[in-house]
């Protein structure tokens, strides 16, 4: 049988660094900075076959840190001096990331354009995108801390105003460069808007001693959709096995679609506080043949196209009340959590979720990601 595992020697990076402030915002930094899913994604690997280089000479399974490179220069450099040939960059990427200057070397990238990252991480820039090519996006407006900035000063904010903006209760505020349902909250009403616009543009957190905004000074306000969420996987084009035999992709494609429920609020919650396996499922035949689902499954294929991207991205959906969806969130870099490590057996993200529909693995679904690495060489800014 046919199966796609590349051989060329494979390290796992991991966030060490701190995002750049973008515009007067920073992307939060995840605690441990997916080193838990680095690890997953390493041991994975590992046990299919793929040489794979780590940090420890006899990494520990239950040792996350064991298996995964921080994604500074120091340690990049340390991952191609121990053999790495590929580097997966399980990290969030950003313009001038250390993994940029590897264009000289002999190397290829799991992962994205560090630059399109670096724009596409932002709600706002991308919904205008996509809305400006016909993708389906819940309408929405920019409200900031101060008077004067960019958008409608959520203090001041009035029912009229937004009634003007094509807008009305309930709705949703989140951060601009977020990161999961992070600072993602419904509102119900006025006063509760302003109330959770307050506490977000309040909130800090603390870097090298120093303390900073954690959400910046902008939020999105977008309608509530109040229908069901789904959840898209999409591939880059490439070549890959499926059912034991070779298939060409040609345009960016998508996995099998994924239903989310059990809401907190209105709002999924985030999956290191509830594992997708317990509040998410795969669509059953009808569902995921309705007239509405297609549309939907062709709009995310435009999106992944839009963004150009590289490596799998995820992209959140939901239903309005006549019955069509709208992309509200798209993830330029999707959990990639798996089984495998002891204590890990819940660990399924939702891509695994969708990649288990096509007769994926974990494992399976690893190789054939890493069979679409990309040269570090023919990075485009």
């Amino acid at each position: 049988m046919l199966v796609a595992t590349p051989t060329e020697p494979v390290a796992v990076l991991y966030q060490a660094l701190l995002p750049p402030m973008i515009d007067g915002i920073r992307k939060p930094k995840k605690p441990a900075g997916y080193s838990d899913s680095g690890a997953d994604i390493a041991f994975a690997l590992k046990e299919a076959g793929v040489p794979v280089v780590t940090p420890a000479r006899d990494p520990d399974p239950e040792k996350a840190i064991d298996w995964v490179y921080p994604d500074t220069e120091a340690g990049i450099v340390s991952a191609i001096a121990d053999g790495a040939r590929t580097l997966w960059a399980n990290t969030v990427l950003f313009r001038g990331h250390p993994i940029e200057r590897l264009g000289d070397k002999r190397l290829n990238i799991v992962g994205q354009e560090p630059a399109r990252v670096h724009i596409f991480d932002d709600k706002a820039v991308t919904n205008a995108l996509l809305a400006d090519h016909g993708c389906p996006v819940p309408a929405s407006i920019i409200v900031c801390s101060m008077e004067g900035g960019p958008g409608l000063q959520a203090s001041e904010l009035t029912d009229n105003q937004i009634r003007a903006c094509g807008l009305s209760f309930p709705l949703v505020l989140k951060p601009l460069r977020g990161r999961g349902s992070e600072g993602v909250v419904r509102i119900e009403d006025l006063t509760s808007l302003k109330t959770a616009a307050s506490g977000l543009f309040a909130a800090e957190v603390e870097v090298k001693g120093e303390t900073y905004p954690r959400y910046g000074d902008r939020l999105i306000l977008e309608e509530y959709l109040p229908g069901q969420e789904v959840t898209i996987t999409l591939m880059p084009p490439g070549e890959y096995v499926i059912d034991g035999k070779a298939a060409q992709k040609s345009r960016h494609w998508a996995l099998p679609v994924i239903a989310r429920f059990n809401h907190d609020s209105g709002v999924a919650p985030y999956s290191g506080v509830v594992a997708v396996t317990r509040n998410s499922r795969a669509l059953g035949g009808a569902e995921s043949e309705e007239p509405s689902m297609a549309r939907l499954v062709s709009h995310t294929e435009r999106a992944a196209e839009l963004v150009g991207a590289r490596a799998p991205i995820r992209i959140d959906c939901r239903c309005t009340e006549d019955g069509e969806y709208r992309l509200f969130d798209l993830n330029m870099k999707p959990n990639m959590t798996g089984p495998g490590r002891p204590g890990r057996d819940d660990q399924d993200s939702l891509t695994l979720l969708a990649a288990r529909e096509i007769g994926w693995s974990y494992p399976t679904l690893l190789t054939n990601i890493l069979s679409q690495a990309w040269p570090a060489c023919s990075e485009t800014n």
